[in-house]
């Protein structure tokens, strides 16, 4: 064993203690050179996109379909609507909403035609109308994103359009293909969608409704049905049913760039439709490639990896963690608008006027199933734009002294901003019309809809449950859309009165004699003398539904009336709706398009749900109002037009089948770094038109995240002082026993 002399062990144990010392000084150093430094260590991104011109965002629904011809659902929107373009598109600074041409070198005119194929003049009357044409014709030019459906060969064959399962070894996305190419947009893309939805396998939502209109659709997608039969009676799995092989009148091709719709009769409406996915292109070949069971084995379909001519193409896609786009590196580029409405150019709204789109490269979508985790997020940074939930309502927006909203001192020193848009929707309460107590025609039924309606303090409720982001309804059509009036011209006056320039509704006293008019005073039914007992039909549950609930029945207890609540899941009550087994019940509709019809036609007779298992969900009939609907529906805008609506209108506020609710109000947050940003309720294509400045942000997250590092500095003294004097009482020791 190897022995020290005494002298060598205490120069040994004062170095260590030396060295020791050392260490915990440089450990302290580097936390204050950390904390200096200050970089983000909660940085959800890898640090190379730090200054990299990427827009973040969030979702918390998993899209489930990603085909233009299926998907109906508005988180699906926002990632298609990047890819995929229609003919037509909305103005993104113009209100009221106007349609523009997308790949359209115009906005198309309906050619009317007679019975006999014959042209009628522009504006013929409705009634001798058989057909409307629209012709559209395309820009050249156009080409779709890189993708292996349009690979091939020296020889022109398509590489990967009769794959088999050797084939795709080692292949588990559409990024394991090594070949990609493209090909310019034809006018046969656009028909060839149409045709789609017909397709058997495809289910299209809107099948139904164009059916009644593009002539020959109906028997088109009969037919195929057939067809479809046959062909795996023939081929089993490997059957692909090529609609290029069918014909359809209501869609052709006129030549490589121009093609025809054909509607039955007058359908003005149609002209929003092709300003929506469903009417985008679908290349043929993309319809063949995705069509292989070994690639529907592996999760490789078009709902899964789309292809379009748009902005961008989606890169990645993990539904429970991540989406991604990218620019598509073949798109054509489009400029952005030069005017929109009155004091866009002060808002800086103006500023890229002429300046090619898309301005941003990158497009980051993280799923996030909590809101407190993406209202952080959002706060530190890491989120480019975001909503504002109830819980975080009061963190972010105060009220002035004349009830206007603002961004909270602490976020608008941040530099957040607010944005507010009214929704083209409307929430109301449903009387059914069948029933009964409610519903019919009679004088006692519509004064008691007359008396609940004035009780429905809406006021009151868009205050306490959407913290003040609503504006009660007058009737059903919302602001923004042509028919709806402002003002005291627009108030309802059968529950509201015009008082100091603005609509108050009128006295609970008011609705009390109501009450005893329909023959309910002090909430009994003079007849039998018993309390008068209503049903409301709800889906709602959770702690927030209890709070509406016993919102609801304190309303009608202001009558007398006993709201008796009858909760179910969601698709019993659904079953309840379509049967007419419901009396009250709550209902919401957002506009497909800015239309009036698309509201109006919620109480069209021949629309009721139990009749039809329409829209109409109140089974609301009334022969002067269908009548005036059939009238209007396809009217164009106009003086006229606005005429019959009043009339409507006021049709529906005297039978109050609606009590009419409220209007959503949308409040969005952004960051000073995100640019042009506008409120667009009705386009889905808007990522292009955004701009970041991602150095700004980078230096907004370093501000906002520094570490906190004194803790540990803390910690770190407390260890010195800990171990100092232990360290000294050694030394002491050492050198009382050294010779």
């Amino acid at each position: 064993m190897l022995a020290f002399p005494l002298s060598a062990k205490h120069t040994l144990g004062s170095h260590r203690g030396a060295l020791f010392l050392r260490c915990l000084v440089c450990q302290l150093v580097c936390f204050a050179l950390l904390a200096g430094c200050a970089s983000p260590w909660n940085n959800p991104y890898p640090p190379r996109e730090k200054v990299q011109n990427i827009f973040y965002a969030a979702f918390d629904e998993r899209p489930k379909h990603l085909d233009p011809a299926v998907s109906y659902v508005e988180n699906e929107f926002t990632f298609i609507g990047q890819i995929y373009e229609p003919p037509l598109q909305y103005h993104f600074l113009k209100r009221p909403y106007e349609l523009i041409p997308l790949t359209a070198t115009e906005e198309p005119r309906p050619i009317y035609l007679a019975e006999s194929g014959e042209q009628l003049p522009s504006d013929p009357g409705t009634a001798v109308i058989a057909y409307s044409v629209y012709r559209i014709t395309i820009r050249p030019g156009i080409l779709y994103q890189p993708h292996p459906a349009f690979a091939r060969d020296a020889q022109g064959r398509y590489l990967y359009h009769h794959l088999e399962e050797p084939d795709l070894e080692g292949v588990h996305s559409l990024a394991g293909f090594k070949e990609t190419n493209t090909r310019e947009l034809t006018a046969h893309d656009y028909v060839f969608q149409i045709k789609r939805f017909g397709h058997p396998k495809l289910h299209s939502p809107i099948a139904g409704l164009m059916g009644e209109y593009i002539v020959g659709l109906k028997e088109l997608a009969a037919r195929l049905v057939e067809e479809d039969k046959l062909l795996r009676v023939k081929d089993g799995a490997q059957a692909f049913l090529d609609l290029s092989r069918f014909d359809l009148e209501g869609a052709r091709v006129i030549d490589r760039y121009t093609y025809e719709i054909k509607l039955k009769g007058k359908y003005p409406q149609f002209r929003y439709w092709l300003a929506m996915p469903f009417f985008a292109p679908m290349p043929w070949e993309a319809d063949r490639f995705y069509s292989q069971p070994s690639l529907r084995d592996r999760n490789i379909t078009l709902d899964w990896y789309p292809v379009g001519t748009g902005p961008y193409m989606l890169t990645e896609n993990d539904p429970n963690r991540r989406m991604v786009l990218k620019r598509n590196p073949n798109f054509r580029g489009e400029s952005y608008p030069s005017e929109g409405n009155p004091g866009d150019r002060e808002r800086g709204l103006l500023a890229d006027a002429g300046q090619t789109m898309p301005f941003i490269d990158k497009a980051v979508y993280s799923r996030e199933g909590e809101t407190i985790p993406y209202w952080t997020k959002f706060l530190q940074g890491y989120y480019d734009t975001s909503g504002i939930n109830s819980d975080s309502f009061d963190q972010a927006i105060q009220f002035d002294a004349r009830g206007q909203p603002h961004v909270t001192g602490d976020l608008r020193r941040k530099g957040l901003k607010l944005l507010i848009a009214v929704r083209p929707s409307i929430w109301f309460m449903g009387f059914n019309m069948r029933d009964e107590v409610v519903g019919g025609n009679s004088e006692r039924a519509r004064t008691l809809r007359r008396a609940v309606s004035i009780a429905l303090d809406y006021e009151e409720f868009i205050s306490i449950f959407a913290n003040g982001r609503g504006i009660p309804a007058q009737g059903p059509i919302p602001p923004g859309i042509f028919g709806h009036k402002e003002g005291a011209a627009g108030i309802n006056p059968n529950v509201y009165e015009w008082v100091d320039n603005r609509p108050r509704r009128r006295s609970l006293g008011e609705a009390r004699a109501l009450m005893a008019e329909a023959g309910y005073s002090g909430g009994r039914d003079g007849s039998t003398g018993q309390g008068l007992v209503l049903h409301f039909d709800t889906a709602l549950t959770g702690p927030e539904a209890k709070a509406r609930l016993d919102w609801l029945r304190k309303q009608f207890s202001k009558l007398g009336v006993q709201l008796d609540i009858r909760a179910t899941d969601f698709n019993r009550f659904q079953d309840k709706t379509r049967k007419g087994t419901v009396q009250i019940f709550e209902w919401g509709w957002n506009a497909d398009y800015p239309d009036p019809e698309n509201f109006l036609f919620l109480l069209y007779g021949p629309n009721a749900t139990v009749d039809s298992q329409g829209e109409n969900h109140v089974n609301y009939q009334n022969p002067e109002f269908d009548t005036l609907f059939t009238r209007v529906k396809n009217m164009d805008d106009g003086p006229r037009r606005q005429a019959i609506i009043d009339q409507m209108v006021e049709i529906l506020r005297r039978d109050a089948p609606w009590a009419w609710g409220w209007h959503d109000v949308r409040y969005i947050l952004h960051h000073a770094w995100y640019k042009n940003a506008v409120p667009h309720l009705m386009a889905d294509n808007t990522l292009k038109y955004k701009r970041i400045d991602p150095k700004l942000r980078a230096s907004s997250c370093t501000q906002w995240n520094r570490p906190i590092l004194w803790p540990i500095g803390l910690i770190g003294v407390a260890l010195v002082l800990g171990v100092v004097p232990g360290y000294l009482s050694h030394r002491r020791k050492e050198s009382a026993a050294a010779p």
